[in-house]
């Protein structure tokens, strides 16, 4: 049985996640995009990953930069997870943020961040898959909800 991109895609899609945005700074450029498929993988050392697509436009900035930061966004940062997935000019225009240990910034307001060195790149089909050594972690925003996406859409956690 064979199985194509639009079954694999509805299917995987009944899988709710949570919803980051994920930036650098490569030669002092800051980049970032929208990501769900994000993982812890070990304790120890502490490491986590996300999967960035080949043909997205900041795959070489990620892939030669050496750091990443993760930003968990919150039920209020929809906007974010737009902004960063779309072909806006300068997605960190008016956007606050912060750089942390490896210089990669983080969003003011995100529900939690994870500053990361890069440890590994796979390759993984149409993908690669960035690991990450974990470096600092914080602001958690104990009381705020996650941002949900589930088939197609943000859904809200009661």
């Amino acid at each position: 049985m064979s199985v194509n991109s639009e079954q694999f895609r509805d299917v995987m899609g009944r899988f709710a996640t949570g919803v980051t945005v994920v930036t650098t700074v490569n030669r002092g450029r800051l980049d970032g995009f929208t990501a769900s498929s994000f993982s812890s993988v070990s304790l120890d050392p502490p490491l986590v990953l996300v999967c960035i697509g080949k043909d997205a436009k900041c795959h070489d900035a990620f892939s030669g930069s050496g750091c990443f930061a993760i930003n968990i966004l919150s039920a209020d940062q929809a906007d974010l997870s737009v902004r960063f997935s779309s072909d806006v000019g300068d997605r960190f225009d008016g956007v606050k943020h912060e750089p942390w240990v490896t210089g990669a910034p983080v969003l003011n307001g995100a529900l939690a961040a994870i500053d990361c060195t890069l440890h590994a790149l796979h390759e993984a089909g149409d993908h690669s898959i960035l690991v990450g050594r974990v470096e600092r972690l914080g602001p958690i925003r104990g009381e705020a909800k996650p941002l949900i996406y589930y088939r197609g859409a943000y859904r809200s956690v009661s």
